[in-house]
């Protein structure tokens, strides 16, 4: 669209503006890759160029993004994704020198998946490989006891693509209800502001190491009825993401039980499954706990989650991931497909990495040895990172920290001076935003504020994940507690 000017010049007036664009895309946002994280961003470059900061590096603890942080990939399914991805290696011609780099099951599992796939460069079926379905359904078995269809499994783009999707169809109007757990990941606030749709918070008890109590979920739901809300999901995160806690298998009963007597559909996100760092509460599918119900709870309604993202895979880049549904009725089905066929599919190396997520090398098998070596030297390093941490939070001023008995977070509280806070307020900035950034601009370690996540009114908290390397990790505990000591020195009381 062209304006002219006081000369009468024509003057270029953009059609799309910040003012005119859908509202409901301003409305959402997204902590963990917002202002604190655009600022390192841009350290980074600053530092490329050469640029004098009191920090060398810049270390992004604000997302659960294990590879970025130097964790090490697995090597067989690097393996079996590389010969997929270029299967000329697997010709007779190249046999005798691929038999030299790749052990024989990586070359076995690279041919069967071709076999099923096709090429990596073409679109798939849109609920995702048929073969690759089987094996998460066989995966979903052996884990529960109970069986699983794979035609009530739908490969996604990670699992918040699944959230998403799966949040659409429930969505029917504005006055619609998602129950989130306080915190609560922002994925969940941003895709229901998204959908013009209600956020219905339950308030977890960090007293109690953030537990949850079918008492505060019975508030949160009556007082949503009140206010005229159409209350249709609950969001259950377990393990907890930012806080870390586990359920015990009674508690998840008494959830599903709340969910049918209040008629909402049980949404699970259950991404952590493998990152449990303690004995006391296992992890347990609510599929798993559903079953074991009884015939009472068939055609309860249901949706989990799962991800390639977390764990000791850490493949977040090739975005892969799954959802199950349980008891929804066929016609809903029927659009989810149709939802997912709009997209066409979800992307072929990730549906791959899926597979060798549900399905890796067994005991007996060429690469095992190695596999377990590796799988049990990342999860015992994450404990053992998840313990440093916490005993470094506990240990500053006015800081209090739960331990993490699953995920890859802490989240401490903090209680800040009065000067900090009249500093933040004076900054237009939350107190724990206002702390975070100074973190940021000491010591290059980006978390994430608690305002981010929500928490109780009055309150600051910050997330961080446990994921630097080991010979990173006393430094930036150093790091951590010479900021801290500085900060409150500055803004003491």
């Amino acid at each position: 669209m062209l304006s002219s000017d006081s000369n009468g010049s024509h003057v270029s007036k953009k059609i799309l503006t910040a003012h005119n664009m859908n509202p409901k895309i301003r409305k959402a946002e997204y902590a963990v890759r917002g202002e604190l994280a655009i600022r390192s961003e841009a350290l980074k470059i600053e530092l490329a160029n050469g640029a004098n900061l009191p920090f060398s590096r810049v270390v992004g603890c604000n997302i659960g993004n294990p590879q970025a942080l130097d964790q090490k990939p697995i090597t067989f399914f690097r393996q079996v994704a590389s010969l997929v991805e270029y299967p000329a290696l697997l010709q007779e011609e190249n046999a005798e020198v691929v038999s030299k780099l790749y052990p024989s099951d990586a070359i076995a599992r690279a041919k069967l998946l071709l076999d099923s796939i096709g090429s990596v460069g073409a679109y798939s079926h849109s609920q995702g490989i048929p073969h690759i379905r089987n094996n998460v359904a066989q995966f979903i078995a052996e884990r529960d006891g109970y069986p699983a269809d794979p035609s009530k499994i739908y490969l996604t783009q990670g699992a918040s693509a699944g959230v998403q999707l799966t949040l659409q169809m429930i969505v029917e109007h504005s006055k619609v209800g998602i129950m989130i757990p306080i915190p609560q990941y922002p994925l969940y606030t941003a895709t229901l502001a998204v959908l013009d749709a209600c956020p219905v918070p339950y308030y977890l008890n960090e007293d109690k190491n953030w537990g949850l109590t079918t008492e505060e979920l019975q508030r949160s739901y009556d007082e949503s009825i009140r206010d005229g809300i159409d209350t249709r999901a609950l969001v259950i995160i377990n393990p907890g993401n930012p806080t870390g806690q586990c359920l015990t298998e009674e508690n998840m009963r008494e959830i599903i039980v709340f969910c049918r007597k209040n008629n909402v559909i049980l949404l699970a996100d259950e991404v952590y499954q493998t990152n449990i760092y303690q004995n006391e509460r296992p992890f347990h599918s609510f599929k798993k706990v559903l079953k074991s119900m009884g015939p009472k709870y068939e055609g309860f309604e249901m949706i989990s989650y799962h991800s390639i993202s977390k764990g000791m895979i850490g493949e977040c880049g090739r975005r892969g991931g799954y959802f199950e549904c349980e008891g929804l009725d066929n016609s809903v089905l029927e659009q989810i497909y149709k939802i997912s066929s709009i997209s066409l599919c979800p992307n072929v190396q990730g549906q791959i990495m899926v597979d060798l997520m549900v399905n890796p090398p067994k005991q007996g098998e060429p690469s095992y040895e190695q596999y377990k070596a590796e799988f049990d030297g990342i999860y015992y390093s994450l404990i053992k990172r998840a313990s440093i941490l916490e005993k470094t939070f506990n240990a500053l001023e006015g800081c209090t920290c739960n331990p993490a008995d699953g995920a890859m977070y802490l989240f401490p509280q903090i209680r800040l001076p009065k000067k900090a806070i009249q500093a933040a307020q004076d900054a237009g900035k939350e107190p724990d935003q206002f702390y975070c950034m100074a973190m940021l601009e000491a010591t290059g370690v980006c978390m994430v504020a608690g305002s981010g996540f929500g928490q109780v009114e009055g309150t600051a908290h910050f997330r961080s994940t446990f994921l630097p390397q080991p010979e990173l990790f006393e430094g930036f505990c150093t790091g951590i507690r010479n900021f801290h000591a500085d900060f409150m020195n500055k803004y003491r009381d």
